[in-house]
């Protein structure tokens, strides 16, 4: 693997690509710790209570604790990402748009923008009134709650620009990319918080083994779910043009077993903070927050099983978005192709139907299982102050693996060894 990665310095568009991915990804860290005006930090512990929140500050890499303009991180850019997959079922025209190839798409993209920036600003209103109720501005009123709803909106904005600008010029999908390093700079931090409780006695030396074993296991299990596809048999029939004899060979359709990637979960964690984020607003003695802290409380059994039923949703969604059987049946039939056994065209699209919806079911069920595993895991090994729980394991291992095919693909083009055997 050092090698294959000296060999990929050694390219120089390659190198280009992973130097602006590494400074855009620097711009990204720096903005961290920039401080939002007028918002006191020390008074946000009244708003920062449960576990959601430090997950949500763990996403956002330590900015949403400081406060940060990047405080917000992504999230409004995701929620608008998902109204517009939503749209694309129920709207015509978005519909046609989405169809309409790379200019349909450039103009879905340009509505996301749109979308992020008025949903950014929505939340960012509604947390400024949040923090003006637990006394954290210094002076509050309209213009205290506009000037730092427009700071966040901005940040958000910038953090969009930055993903949108390593997804094109540098090397990976760029809003994972933002995720991912702000997951793995509070893994530091965290350590450390693990040796407090190590050097206090409220765990041992077994615990934190316990932890590490949990922790690579569930690190195979992700990449044997997200490398794992069933491989349909494709027969493509002999065909004479001209001269020449065409087809006659035998390959096959590879279905991945966990096709929606990182994406459903980022989605139901998103949807999974309204509810707390919505509680913000009326203050910690509301009968919302009493009713949210009693039966909807993170980690709470009600919790968990809205939480992985919206993945198993959101995971058949996705996947519903991005693979049209109906389109490879006709693709496979207008190439002289066919499954064995199966008819071509429509009875080859109801087949490869059938066959990716128990994929996408068993892939949604161990999504669903992976993000809430951090209970158990807590449970077990009585470790609280290390948030890398299964969600955070899975989003960075699988944006690490796609980033990896994507320098492995460069490589491969310049005939080089790559990363993945």
């Amino acid at each position: 693997m050092l090698n294959s990665f000296s060999e990929a310095i050694k390219v120089g568009d390659l190198r280009k690509k992973l130097l602006f991915t590494l400074f855009m990804l620097l711009v990204f860290r720096v903005g961290a710790h920039i401080p939002t005006p007028g918002v006191t930090p020390e008074a946000l512990a009244q708003l920062l209570q449960g576990q959601l929140f430090g997950f949500f500050d763990i996403i956002s890499g330590g900015a949403f604790k400081r406060f940060s303009i990047f405080a917000m991180s992504i999230t409004p850019y995701i929620n608008a990402s998902i109204i517009m997959q939503l749209l694309q079922v129920v709207v015509p025209r978005i519909e046609e748009l989405a169809k309409e190839g790379e200019e349909g798409r450039k103009v879905i993209a340009q509505y996301t923008r749109y979308g992020t920036v008025v949903l950014a600003f929505i939340q960012a209103m509604g947390m400024s009134v949040a923090l003006g109720k637990v006394g954290a501005i210094d002076n509050p009123g309209f213009l205290s709650y506009l000037i730092i709803a427009l700071s966040l909106t901005a940040g958000t904005a910038f953090l969009m620009w930055i993903g949108e600008m390593i997804t094109e010029h540098g090397i990976g999908n760029g809003i994972s990319l933002i995720i991912f390093a702000g997951i793995v700079s509070r893994l530091p931090s965290q350590i450390a918080g693990v040796g407090e409780e190590l050097s206090g006695g409220m765990i041992g030396y077994f615990n934190i083994l316990l932890l590490t074993v949990l922790a690579l296991a569930i690190i195979v299990a992700i990449i044997a779910v997200n490398e794992g596809q069933r491989r349909l048999p494709v027969q493509y029939a002999k065909r004479v043009v001209g001269r020449k004899l065409y087809g006659g060979q035998s390959t096959f359709l590879p279905l991945k077993v966990n096709a929606g990637g990182v994406i459903p979960i980022i989605f139901a964690m998103s949807l999974m903070m309204f509810p707390a984020t919505i509680g913000s607003w009326m203050g910690q003695n509301s009968g919302f927050n009493q009713f949210l802290s009693k039966y909807f409380g993170f980690g709470d059994p009600a919790y968990n099983l809205v939480y992985a039923l919206l993945i198993v949703f959101f995971t058949y969604f996705y996947v519903a978005i991005i693979f049209n059987p109906m389109d490879v049946a006709d693709n496979i039939k207008k190439y002289g192709g066919f499954i064995p056994g199966i008819r071509p065209g429509r009875p080859t699209a109801e087949y490869i139907d059938r066959v990716l919806s128990k994929l996408t079911m068993a892939g949604g069920v161990f999504l669903a299982l992976i993000a809430i595993l951090p209970n158990f895991i807590i449970a077990a090994t009585g470790v609280t102050s290390l948030w890398f729980g299964g969600t955070s394991l899975l989003i960075v291992v699988g944006v690490a693996l796609d980033t990896m095919k994507q320098i492995e693909s460069h490589l491969l083009l310049r005939s080089y060894e790559g990363f993945v055997k």
